[in-house]
């Protein structure tokens, strides 16, 4: 489906209207129909517009190109959801969206509002938690998909258009727009571009300190590259990591805090988390030992890598860089282990001869504080032996080093 950035936001309503008709209904499980055959684009949009009109067959189409987009991670239930390629982008997990919830409203708060409620994800999970939901934002198009994803999923929340900025400088008695819990995603890209300074963000960051200091029981999603500095006295700051990957960073008001940093790794399906009450610092450094242990993304950006050298009883393969090392593997959700065979300096020929004299012919290369382009190295070591290695192009005591790994 078009983007509001493609077509005006009246129009993109005119068409979400269309599409939750009866008539849309069965154009969109046309489309899903189609998509699901593999059908070629201008097939599949030729014969929708035959079958349903052009008001109806492209919408119909795009949207179930999103859908499909979204069901990994939204299950059966993005078949009767409507998204746009925006707010999908925006939506994030709502498996973590339910987590937030959960916490938010543990104590008994029994209304909460989602101030910029996109494709309405964090009002939704509210209302399955059972709060009473208010949804707010100035976009017509995100209003409209909240208001029909909370229906067709049989949940009451009410859609309004208010501005959040307003909202959050009238909060009192620690409440935003009546409600005693409150969930802010600020809009972080503009015109299909990432914006890195808060301040620009859209409500800007005097709006996301100003709810923290307002409403105690709040949550913000940040970008997971702010600056530690940025985080006010007394928020908790968490990262949130899936399957190795930093998926959110959020930042808990002072009613809802419960540490200084926190550390969540979700692995196959279970979550895992880790925190500190003070800043641990940085962990010993020492030269690298028979095992390498790569902390996950959300340990890093948290701080608490010298937390879990301490579990694991590892240090830094070199100062700047968060690499571990230790005598021996770690059964750990904080890091993933390998097995070190040969430590040398950085030379791609050196690099080259030890893998054809051990007869390894493929490799998957880590980098950590190198301007080494992986893929390109990949090409470069490629050979003829069957065998695996992993290769990791780091720093050992600032001098370009690599460490062959068992594959």
């Amino acid at each position: 489906m078009p983007s509001e950035v493609e077509q005006p936001a009246e129009e993109t309503v005119r068409q979400l209207r269309l599409l939750a008709t009866p008539t849309g209904a069965a154009a969109l499980t046309r489309a899903a129909g189609l998509l699901a055959d593999r059908t070629d684009v201008v097939t599949a949009l030729s014969r929708l517009r035959a079958e349903f009109g052009a008001d109806l067959g492209g919408p119909a189409w795009g949207v179930a190109r999103q859908r499909e987009r979204a069901r990994p991670v939204f299950g059966a239930d993005a078949d009767r959801l409507l998204f746009t390629g925006d707010t999908l982008e925006q939506a994030g997990r709502p498996g973590l969206a339910d987590r937030r919830a959960a916490r938010l409203l543990a104590g008994g708060v029994g209304t909460a509002v989602d101030l910029g409620c996109a494709s309405g994800t964090d009002a939704l999970a509210l209302a399955r938690a059972g709060a009473s939901v208010v949804a707010v934002d100035r976009d017509p198009v995100a209003r409209e998909l909240t208001a029909h994803n909370a229906a067709a999923l049989g949940l009451p929340v009410d859609v309004r258009d208010a501005d959040v900025v307003d909202l959050v400088a009238a909060a009192a008695d620690g409440q935003v727009a009546g409600c005693g819990a409150a969930v802010l995603d600020p809009a972080r890209r503009a015109h299909g571009r990432r914006i890195t300074d808060p301040d620009g963000w859209s409500p800007p960051w005097s709006t996301v300190t100003a709810l923290l200091d307002a409403v105690p029981r709040c949550v913000v999603k940040v970008a997971p590259g702010l600056d530690h500095d940025r985080v006010p006295g007394g928020v908790e700051a968490e990262w949130v990591s899936v399957g190795g990957s930093i998926v959110e960073a959020l930042l808990w008001g002072r009613g809802v805090s419960a540490t200084w940093r926190r550390a969540t790794v979700v692995r196959s399906g279970t979550v895992h988390e880790l925190t500190a009450d003070t800043d641990p610092g940085r962990a010993p450094v020492a030269a690298p030992r028979g095992w390498l242990h790569e902390p996950d993304p959300a340990v890093i950006r948290s701080g608490l890598v010298a937390t879990v050298a301490q579990q694991l009883g590892a240090t830094l393969v070199d100062e700047q860089i968060a690499y571990l090392t230790s005598d021996a593997p770690a059964d750990s959700p904080w890091v993933s282990s390998y097995r070190v065979t040969d430590v040398l300096p950085f030379s791609v020929k050196r690099l080259r001869a030890l893998l054809r004299e051990r007869g390894i012919g493929r490799v998957v290369v880590k980098k950590r504080g190198s301007a080494v382009e992986p893929e390109a190295l990949v090409k470069q070591l490629r050979g003829k032996g069957e065998g695996r290695a992993v290769v990791v192009v780091t720093r050992v005591a600032d001098v370009p080093t690599v460490l062959l790994c068992e594959g």
